[in-house]
This record gives C-alpha cells, sequence and structure tokens, in this order.
C-alpha cells in the first residue's frame, strides 16, 4: 500500500515542479508578482510536506531550506534576482533526481543549500527555524481543493512580551482565503482589574482556503509555544450533500465545547430560539454564539455555490490502463464492421436494426475514448521555455520563447514522441538561426531574438509552428551545396521550397555548411524521419535576413483513423482519407497518350502517378479502367493507381512488428470485417520507394 501511495506522490510531485518550473521562469520576467511568489511558496511547500509524509525524507530536508528563502520572498525581505531564479531551478532539477529514484550528487547538493544560506539576512541566518520537517502533518485536502477549516486561537496572556501582535497574525491568517473572525471578549476582566500588558482574547476564525493545513500552520509557526491553537476541517469540496444544510447552532457549540450538552438539553425546551436561550440564561455570552452562526452560515454558502455550479472533477489514470482501453475500443470497431456486413447480407430487418444501433453506439464510445487521449499541447510548450533561456545563457544570446494555441489539443501519443523533434529544431534556431545582440542591433533588429511556437487545428491535422526572426537560410549556398551533392541538376531552378528541403536529406550538412547555411541541415533528417513516423509532414519556408518557419503537419492521432479502402488484384490496401485530394478514372487509353511515362493531365496540370500494382509485384491483368488516389507529399500532388476503390473505412491501426519495421511505404496494418489483413499506406514513404525504383530502372 505505501508503494502505491509513492508512486501516487510521485506523479503528484512531477506536475509540481512542471509547476514550479513555469512560475520561475514567468517570475523571471516579472519580479513584482507577488501571485507568482506565492506559486513557487506553495509547490515548495507541498513537494516538502507530502514528501515527508511518504518516506522521501532527503526531499523534504533539501526543499526545507530553499522554501525558507522564498518565505522571506514573499516577506519581501529577499528580493526576486536571476541568482534566486538560476539556483531554485538548479534545485529543481536535483530533486526531480531524488523523485526519479536516483542518487542525487551530495556536493551539488550541498553546494545549491550554501547559496541558499547564503541569501538569507544575517538575522534569519542563526534565527528560530522551522521543526524538523520529517514528522510534518500532511495537509488536509488536496492543496488545489477549497477546504473550510475551523481555528480557535488563544494566544498566552504574556504573549505581547514577546514583542508578538496577534492581530498581524490574524491578517496574514485573512490573506488565504473567504473568512470570519470573531473575536472572543468574554475573558475581558473589569477596568479594575484589566492589565495592559496581558491578552485577555482570544479568536474563532472561520476560513475556506486552498492552500492546505500547513499554510494555516505556517502563519502560527513562531507562536506555536506561546498559543492555544486548534484547527478542525469542517468542510471540503468532497463532501456534496442532497441539501447544504450544516450542523444545528447547538451541535457547534458543543462540538467546540463552548456549550455543555445538559445546557443544551434544557434550552432545547424552551420556545425560544436557541442562541437566544443561550445568550439570555447565561450559558453561553454573544461572541460565541456569533462566532458558531457565523461558521453555520459561511458553511451552508459554501454548499450552496458548490450545488449551483456544474460540477467537474477529474481522476488520474494510468497511461497503460488507457491505451488498453484504446485497443479494446479498435477490437470492438473491427467486430461491429463483421456485424455490419453480416447484418447487410442478411434480410432481416429487425437484426439490420441492431445492426445500425450497435454501430452508432461504437463510433460515440470510439469518439469519447479518443477524446479522453487529447491533452492541450501548452504543457509540452511550457517546457521549451527552460530549455531556450538555457541555451541562450550558454550561447550568450537574448531569446525569448512566445506560445500561441496552447490549447490545442492532441493525441497524447503524438505529444510524446513529438519532444524530441521540436527540442532539435529550437535547438538549431538558437544556436544558428538567432544572431548575437550585437549582429541584430547592426542589422537593425531588436536585441532580443524570438522564437514562437504556435499550434492550430487544420481538419484531420494539427499545425505546429516554430518561427524565429534570425538570419534565415542563405538559398544560393543550399543551392550550390545540392549542385555539389548531385542532389540537384546544375542547370535545373528548384522552387524555393525545394531548396531548403535539400537540408532535410541525410549527410547534407558538413562543418563547412554550418558556417556558409547556418547550420541547420546538422540532425534534420532525423527529425524528418521522425516526423513522419507520426504520419505527419515537414514544410520550412525562409527569407534571408528575416528568420525560418518550419511547420509540421501532424494526425490527431495514431489509434483509429478514418481511411479510404482499395484493392489491387485480391490485395487490399488502406490510405488515411485526411491525405486523400481527390479520386481520378485511369483508362487504358489515357496510360497510352502518356507513351509509357507515369503521368496524367489533371485540369491543365501535369500529376506524376505510382501503379501500386507494379511497386508491389502483384500478379494478375489490369481492369479496362482503373483508378488513381491523388494525394499531397510535401507539397506536390502524386497519384497511387489502384484496380478498385470501395470506399471509406474505418481503420484501426495495428503496428506490423519487429519483422517489418524497416518496410518502406507503410505505416501499419488494419483487420478487415471478413478477417483479411489490409495494409495502410504511408504516403510519404511511398513516394520516396517509387522515387527510387524510378531511377533504378
Amino acid at each position: 500500500m505505501m508503494d502505491k501511495h509513492r508512486e501516487a506522490y510521485r506523479e503528484e510531485a512531477y506536475e509540481l515542479l512542471s509547476e514550479l518550473e513555469t512560475a520561475l521562469l514567468e517570475m523571471e520576467e516579472t519580479p513584482d508578482d507577488r501571485n507568482l511568489v506565492g506559486r513557487v511558496f506553495r509547490a515548495m511547500h507541498t513537494i516538502k510536506g507530502s514528501g515527508a509524509m511518504f518516506g522521501f525524507n532527503d526531499i523534504a530536508a533539501f526543499t526545507h531550506e530553499i522554501e525558507t528563502v522564498f518565505d522571506l520572498v514573499r516577506e519581501g525581505k529577499v528580493p526576486v534576482t536571476g541568482e534566486l531564479v538560476d539556483m531554485t531551478l538548479s534545485a529543481r532539477d536535483q530533486i526531480r533526481t531524488m523523485v526519479d529514484g536516483d542518487q542525487a550528487d551530495e556536493t551539488i547538493k550541498q553546494n545549491i543549500l550554501q547559496a541558499f544560506r547564503k541569501m538569507l539576512p544575517d538575522a534569519d541566518k542563526t534565527g528560530k527555524q522551522e521543526p524538523g520537517t520529517g514528522n510534518e502533518q500532511p495537509a488536509a485536502g488536496d492543496p488545489q481543493t477549497a477546504v473550510t477549516y475551523r481555528i480557535r486561537f488563544r494566544p498566552a496572556p504574556d504573549i505581547f512580551a514577546s514583542g508578538t501582535n496577534p492581530i498581524l497574525l490574524l491578517d496574514e491568517l485573512r490573506a488565504l482565503g473567504p473568512h470570519q473572525v470573531t473575536a472572543q471578549t468574554g475573558g475581558i476582566p473589569s477596568l479594575a482589574d484589566l492589565d495592559p500588558e496581558s491578552c485577555c482574547l482570544y479568536w474563532d476564525v472561520i476560513l475556506t482556503t486552498a492552500d492546505g493545513v500547513n499554510a494555516i500552520k505556517d502563519v502560527f509557526i513562531f507562536v506555536e509555544d506561546e498559543c492555544e491553537l486548534k484547527i478542525d476541517v469542517i468542510d471540503e469540496e468532497g463532501i456534496l450533500e442532497e441539501d447544504t444544510d450544516y450542523k444545528r447552532l447547538g451541535e457547534i457549540l458543543v462540538e467546540r465545547g463552548d456549550v455543555g450538552a445538559e445546557d443544551l438539553r434544557e434550552a432545547l425546551g424552551a420556545q425560544k430560539r436557541i442562541g437566544d436561550v443561550l445568550r439570555e440564561g447565561g450559558a453561553a455570552d454573544e461572541g460565541v454564539i456569533e462566532s458558531a452562526l457565523a461558521e453555520q452560515q459561511l458553511v451552508k454558502q459554501a454548499r450552496q455555490s458548490r450545488k449551483d455550479k456544474v460540477l467537474s472533477s477529474s481522476i488520474r489514470v494510468a497511461s497503460d490502463k488507457l491505451d488498453t482501453l484504446v485497443d479494446l475500443v479498435g477490437e470492438l470497431v473491427t467486430v461491429q464492421a463483421s456485424l455490419s456486413q453480416k447484418a447487410a447480407s442478411q434480410e432481416d430487418p429487425e437484426f439490420l436494426s441492431i445492426s445500425e444501433k450497435v454501430e452508432r453506439l461504437t463510433a460515440d464510445l470510439r469518439d469519447n475514448t479518443m477524446g479522453i487521449r487529447m491533452m492541450p499541447i501548452g504543457s509540452t510548450f511550457s517546457r521549451f521555455k527552460r530549455l531556450v533561456r538555457d541555451l541562450s545563457n550558454d550561447l550568450g544570446k537574448d531569446v525569448a520563447l512566445t506560445t500561441e494555441g496552447s490549447e490545442t489539443e492532441l493525441d497524447k501519443t503524438v505529444i510524446e514522441r513529438l519532444n524530441d523533434p521540436l527540442v532539435h529544431i529550437i535547438r538549431n534556431s538558437i544556436d544558428h538561426g538567432i544572431e548575437p545582440p550585437e549582429v541584430r542591433q547592426g542589422a537593425g533588429k531588436p536585441r532580443r531574438g524570438t522564437v514562437h511556437l504556435a499550434a492550430e487545428h487544420s481538419g484531420a491535422h494539427v499545425l505546429i509552428r516554430i518561427s524565429d526572426d534570425g538570419k534565415g537560410l542563405d538559398r544560393e549556398a543550399i543551392l550550390s551545396k545540392a549542385v555539389e551533392k548531385g542532389l540537384v541538376s546544375p542547370d535545373a531552378e528548384p522552387a524555393d521550397n525545394e531548396i531548403f528541403s535539400q537540408i532535410l536529406a541525410p549527410g547534407f550538412s558538413t562543418a563547412a555548411a554550418v558556417t556558409d547555411v547556418s547550420g541547420r541541415g546538422v540532425g534534420m533528417d532525423v527529425v524528418k524521419r521522425a516526423i513522419e513516423a507520426l504520419r505527419g509532414a515537414l514544410e520550412i519556408d525562409s527569407r534571408k535576413g528575416s528568420g525560418t518557419t518550419i511547420t509540421l503537419k501532424l494526425p490527431l492521432t495514431l489509434a483509429i483513423i478514418d481511411g479510404l479502402l482499395m484493392q489491387v488484384g485480391k490485395t487490399h490496401f488502406v490510405i488515411p482519407l485526411s491525405s486523400v485530394d481527390e479520386c481520378v478514372e485511369l483508362s487504358r487509353k489515357d496510360a497510352l497518350d502518356a507513351h509509357g511515362r507515369h503521368i496524367m493531365k489533371l485540369r491543365e496540370e501535369i500529376v506524376p502517378y505510382v501503379p501500386l500494382r507494379k511497386l508491389f509485384g502483384i500478379n494478375g491483368g489490369r481492369p479496362p479502367i482503373e483508378q488513381i488516389v491523388i494525394a499531397e507529399v510535401e507539397g506536390q500532388r502524386i497519384g497511387f493507381v489502384v484496380d478498385q476503390i470501395i470506399g471509406e473505412h474505418q481503420t484501426v491501426i495495428k503496428n506490423l512488428g519487429k519483422t517489418y519495421k524497416d518496410a518502406q511505404g507503410f505505416s501499419g496494418a488494419t483487420i478487415l470485417a471478413d478477417g483479411t489483413v489490409a495494409l495502410i499506406l504511408d504516403v510519404n514513404g511511398l513516394s520516396e520507394v517509387a522515387g527510387m525504383e524510378e531511377r533504378a530502372q
């Protein structure tokens, strides 16, 4: 059970560390924003408190000293500086290492802690610190969940002697959330007996906050030995009753110890309101009655608010369980297709009606399941702020990262596999695209360069653009290098996008190319392969002196797609419907008119085509009229010739397995309703295979 809780802590810690990094980078930009300082402190505090609770004492002890500094930052005693952000990011990396279960470098840890200790004011280096973290109580409720607490703060009579002002503590408590503070004056003696240096008051506070019980304890941390402090949870968002009623007044007073059970029973025998009876009978004074009424009212309001709004909740589900669900839905889609085919062949209206209902339910289940896998890409974008910051500092450049469309959703599998290609592109943009500040200033540009990440939906695809305002690609230098390598004919006049795409060729860039062509070809073939493995495409646009934009076109999902089912001989193929532009006929006469060349004229446009029968060596005679499926590959239209187009097909993608991992031109396979297998074509890879076949002849 403990292992289960520790794993849950790790998952929570990863989210908190991501939030910590984001808040730190934003705080560096706006150091006067106290909300950002609060976000950093709360993330640290939760990591520490939960770490101690689940046995991660090394994390708790390490984080405690950093949290101490940020507590002083909240109070304005320690300023937000670049050094503070640098050290906290380094500390965040060390915490991540410890959460991963790896052995952290003790020398690095001690150096970080020593740097934080040097940031403390002299008075705080030797002053009273928070007690050890090993025995801390966990926060009540999730830190993101609003919880209502009942707090009784009864200071010691001589608390003024230590220089403590209870009002300031109450002010800090008020800052945590909606509250009701009631001063209890029943202990104030007559004027003749009053000692002005003695505290005769105590306070009842009803507080609703999402910061957890530790944030409340922190308020009283330096007076915990000089007061009586009681904190009880009286309401939280997990409690949603059919009505909004809360405990009766008498129940609250008895529970708090302000009224005895016998006094309550006597009062209930009277016809007056319970509060009036207790007040008139002297069983409870005015202050405690008002405090209990305030508690009753605030809790009722909180529950009513939760009841009135539309509740939204989320649960954390292991990714392997989600993958299993998608696989099961995929199997259901295949079975449903078999059922529909069988129903269509039977002359039974009732059977056909049932089949149609199952088909609708399956489609809804498929869409909902795929929706569960969709995640906003903003979580990926936010990771790159740290990359841009660190790399620009290392290179002595001033670069800012801006983002757009972070709410755009994409399949979680695509997002996970997209990280490495984006890292490589952004590194190239900063390293070889953005000029040093002095060079930019001399060219009339702002000293600070910009890398812009943008995402948007485009039909069944998501477009991700990585733009920079750097020096751009040198068209003539790339063309010269391409001619030198034999990739382009010397007398050719290719378009700009064809020239820029040359940097995606394996081994295109050499050491000399790093200087002459700004180095963008280094490793870009790896990026291209990674994007094509996701059934995506990559385009490059650039203007010398103005910058470069790389556009990634990616499918929304990799699990279930809408495809176009085709047939060549007895072999079936599927092409993603999102890749299809149109379908046209190819007659024997059209083929003869091309004099053996695989091209056709389509509305005044010459379109090359690939006969799949010939490419795959499929035996059998060609039909009199064949079909050409026109697709777009890297900005150019290309056709694929098949015997017959059967129609649209809901395609569950299956991997080909290790045996066929090197097979080019295919992105997977699917099982048809009759149990046969159809190969899913990768139009980008297939066009390359066809090109190699053409050159080999």
